[in-house]
């Protein structure tokens, strides 16, 4: 494992690669779930180059999806979950309960919430995107501040 700290306009992020240099982790400075640096590995700021070339395309607004090979570490219910996510339109929202239906689940909108919780991409697997029953915007690992911030970039994006 290696990891890269980069600037951005939602804080410091933390990306993560493994051994083969496909992206497992990115994290907002001060999320939950922020694992201890045993787990990020070395420093190295050569790795990730795709993804932060990405990421900056994202926030200068000239990128809605990504295109990148992902390992996210999770258990089965989570990886599909997770994957579920990265169906949804940038600049939109789904409620939990739209997702667990959607992956053929009603009842696991809690379920589904805490696998979005433990999401290790965040941005480029929108959970962001995921919002409470009434339209209200819940639980983000990285802070509610912060995915109100990417849900008004996205939709600024979309208006142009």
């Amino acid at each position: 494992m290696k990891h890269r700290v980069i600037d951005s306009p939602v804080g410091p992020l933390t990306l993560v690669v493994d051994d083969t240099g496909t992206l497992c982790a990115l994290y907002t400075d001060g999320q939950k779930h922020f694992p201890g640096h045993e787990a990020l590995g070395d420093r190295d700021d050569t790795v990730a180059a795709d993804a932060v070339a990405q990421l900056g395309e994202y926030f200068a607004g000239g990128r809605e999806a990504f295109d990148l090979e992902l390992a996210p570490r999770g258990t089965a219910f989570q990886q599909e979950v997770w994957a579920a996510l990265r169906g949804i339109p940038v600049g939109a929202t789904r409620t939990y309960g739209d997702l667990a239906r959607e992956l053929g689940r009603t009842g696991a909108s809690r379920a589904v919430g805490a696998a979005t919780g433990r999401n290790p991409i965040s941005i480029i697997v929108p959970c962001h995107r995921l919002v409470g029953a009434s339209g209200a915007l819940t639980g983000y690992a990285g802070g509610i501040e912060r995915k109100q911030w990417l849900l008004a970039h996205e939709r600024a994006v979309r208006q142009v």
